[in-house]
C-alpha cells in the first residue's frame, strides 16, 4: 500500500497500475472524481492527472492488515497542493494472490452530505455482498 501510496504521489500512472490486478476498482463517494474508476491503467492515469493537475499529494498515516483474508485500511492525507485543500480519509483495500490490489473503497472525512438520503460509495453493490439495506 504504501508503494502505491508513493507511486500515486509519483504521478507515475505506469507504476500506479503495476500496484493493481488489471480489472481493479476504485469506488467514491457518489458525485466524486466520476467513479468508480475500473481498470489498473485507468486507475493509474488519473492519478497521475491529478499530481500534474492539482499538484496531489499523498501521505500514509496509518495502516491496519488482515493477512489472512487479503485485506487492509489504510489512513491517508491527501494534498492538493495548487487548491490549497487538504483531504483527509481512509481506504478499505482488497487483494489478489499476488498481493495487487484488486479494489479500493474511498471513505472521506467529512460532514454529512445535505439532501441524500443514503451515504454510502458510487456504483458499490451493498446488497449483492450481504451489507444491510433496511
Amino acid at each position: 500500500m504504501r508503494g502505491y501510496m508513493d507511486a500515486c504521489t509519483a504521478g507515475d500512472a505506469d507504476a500506479v497500475a503495476a500496484h493493481l490486478a488489471d480489472h481493479a476498482r476504485h469506488f467514491f463517494p457518489p458525485d466524486m472524481y466520476d467513479g468508480p474508476w475500473v481498470g489498473a491503467q485507468a486507475i493509474g492515469e488519473r492519478w497521475a492527472t491529478a499530481v500534474r493537475e492539482r499538484g496531489s499529494s499523498w501521505t500514509v498515516d496509518a495502516i491496519v492488515v488482515d493477512e489472512a483474508r487479503r485485506q487492509a485500511v489504510c489512513e491517508w492525507t491527501h494534498h492538493k497542493g495548487s487548491l490549497g485543500v487538504i483531504l483527509r480519509g481512509a481506504e478499505w483495500y482488497e487483494f489478489d494472490e499476488e498481493g495487487r490490489i484488486t479494489e479500493i473503497r474511498a471513505y472521506y472525512a467529512s460532514p454529512q452530505a445535505a439532501g441524500y438520503e443514503r451515504l454510502e460509495l458510487g456504483g458499490f453493490d451493498y446488497a449483492g455482498r450481504g451489507y444491510p439495506h433496511a
